[in-house]
């Protein structure tokens, strides 16, 4: 559950330190309080979308930290990113939004990106927002609650349809009439032609570039050799440091008497290994010297080569690799044409064979998911009789559709909430306030199947009032009897339910504004809950309302 939620300069709060309790959590306020903005911050720091809009006016960045324990057991999220709790279970998220865009998130410590945020978020919290009973109104939505309280996989069906489809591709390109298809052999032909004749070779194009800067500068490497070379060799006038070398060793040997192994013997040493280093350098400048024989005919042949495959480059793109795969392709490409129809005849069974899977795959997933909705019917029925809608019909049409990656369901809820009214789809039947009770029971009962520690409704009582929004106050206590639930309510009978009660205030002083969030005693929220009711002007009656609602909702 979420414990801890920090938050700076996000829109007009500056600093805020919310700490939510487990249990029932309703946050309340004036209406533009800034009780969404505390919403929208705790969606950024679960990787939801974000606009760099949403940084306070003046400040160089926009930071929300989280904290969560008693985390749901073995997340799948620990397992894919390598990232646990502390030793004590608990989890901090931090996200850090930037003017440029920019974001930086980590978990626990541990940098993370956007996406990775966003998957942990979805196994941490759901948000319903106060437009998502609009969502009701679609039908592939209503499709979602299906499979999402039947568990109903449709993977099998999802992977066996890419692949129909992908075979109905091939098909469609292989199809073409005789003119188009000589056409395109004729050019296919002549491409091939042209780059098997070229005798492409993959890597040929860097050898041979490297060689062509070798040559080039290898006639002005050439003449500086050749200076060190005739140092060392000497010519027909003068003796190189070789022949010196030699010739001081051998008046120094006639200078030495036999025997002596004093000073004139080391140094006789001394000059002899002069005269071998110099027998190895000249030897060594006589190899370089051959390599860098400079041949113009080498470089023109390179120049030539280089021009061509150039040309080639430049007509088809990219290097010689990309040639070389060029030419499989169109190789490829020509046989399909050529053999098109044994091609066709072989895909045509394949996709006979493919679509007969899909159609056994969807209509095992049409029956699974007809089971889940009589199921789910039931359940949600039952839900709103607890929130006071105890004569409404609830019926999950089915119709079928071609095949898409869904399947072939089109699912409909259709409902009435009056006795004596036809059964009619919830988009021109129900009222915001039904919407709203309607959302509130689909999402209690998929909650139950899913391992969510947290849930958020932001106004999921907009449009409820009286005994309606008493039962929505009970319904919503129950719901958190098993998990943490926070509220963003204006109804004192949802309030009253509370077993932590966060009042937003907004606070102006000067040219700029602020957001406090604090956690009311139990005096406080007596007087919170008779503001609700009573309005600006509180009253002894109305505290004494108040407290009446608060003692007959801690008797539920």
């Amino acid at each position: 559950m979420l414990t801890v939620l920090h938050i700076e300069n996000i829109a007009v709060i500056e600093k805020a330190d919310i700490e939510f309790g487990s249990g029932f959590n309703v946050m309340t306020g004036e209406t533009g309080a800034g009780k969404s903005i505390v919403i929208d911050a705790i969606g950024a720091v679960l990787g939801e979308r974000t606009s760099r809009e949403l940084i306070r006016t003046g400040a160089q960045s926009a930071l929300v930290t989280a904290v969560f324990n008693e985390l749901p057991p073995e997340l799948r999220w620990f397992e894919e990113n390598g990232i646990l709790p502390d030793e004590d279970g608990n989890l901090l998220l931090m996200r850090k939004i930037t003017p440029d865009g920019k974001n930086s998130c980590r978990v626990n410590g541990c940098p993370v990106t956007v996406a990775q945020l966003k998957a942990l978020g979805r196994e941490l919290l759901n948000i319903h927002g106060q437009h998502d009973s609009l969502q009701m109104f679609d039908e592939s939505y209503q499709l979602e609650f299906v499979d999402g309280f039947g568990q109903i996989s449709s993977e099998a069906y999802r992977k066996a349809y890419g692949e129909y489809r992908a075979i109905l591709k091939e098909i469609e390109a292989l199809t073409m009439d005789e003119s188009e298809k000589e056409r395109k052999k004729d050019m296919l032909s002549f491409q091939i032609s042209e780059l098997e004749n070229a005798r492409l070779r993959e890597g040929e194009d860097e050898e041979l570039e490297a060689r062509r800067l070798f040559l080039k500068s290898a006639a002005k490497r050439m003449e500086s050799i050749e200076k060190v070379f005739a140092i060392f060799d000497g010519d027909d006038e003068t003796d190189g440091v070789y022949a010196l070398a030699a010739n001081a060793e051998r008046l120094l040997a006639s200078a030495l008497m036999r025997g002596d192994d004093g000073f004139g013997k080391n140094l006789l040493d001394d000059v002899s290994e002069l005269c071998r280093s110099a027998s190895d350098i000249l030897e060594q400048l006589r190899d370089l010297r051959d390599e860098l024989e400079f041949s113009p005919e080498e470089y023109d042949r390179i120049e030539t080569r280089l021009s061509a495959l150039n040309r080639l480059s430049r007509k088809y793109g990219g290097n010689v690799r990309f040639l070389i795969e060029y030419l499989e392709k169109c190789r490829l490409e020509l046989d399909n044409i050529e053999y098109a129809d044994d091609r066709l005849s072989k895909l045509s069974k394949q996709l006979e064979a493919k679509r007969k899977e899909c159609e056994d795959l969807a209509e095992r997933l049409s029956d699974d998911r007809r089971k889940a909705a009589k199921r789910l019917r039931e359940r949600v029925l039952d839900e709103l009789l607890q929130l006071d809608m105890p004569k409404v019909r609830l019926e999950i049409a089915f119709s079928e559709k071609s095949m898409d990656m869904s399947g072939k369901d089109v699912i409909s809820f259709e409902m009435s909430t009056n006795p004596g009214e036809s059964l009619r789809p919830i988009s021109k039947i129900a009222s915001g306030g039904e919407l709203s009770r309607i959302m509130l029971a689909l999402k209690t009962v998929i909650a139950e199947n899913d391992r969510i520690g947290t849930l958020i409704f932001d106004e999921v009582d907009s449009g409820v009032s009286g005994k309606a929004a008493q039962k929505v106050g009970a319904k919503l206590k129950e719901a958190a009897s098993h998990r943490q639930v926070i509220s963003v309510t204006h109804l004192p009978q949802v309030a009253a339910y509370a077993d932590v009660h966060l009042k937003v205030t907004k606070n102006t002083e000067g040219a700029r504004t602020d957001i406090s969030v604090k956690q009311l005693d139990k005096r406080e929220r007596v007087s919170e809950i008779a503001r609700i009711i009573s309005g600006e002007k509180v009253t002894d009656l109305s505290l004494r309302h108040a407290e009446e609602m608060i003692s007959m909702a801690g008797g539920y």
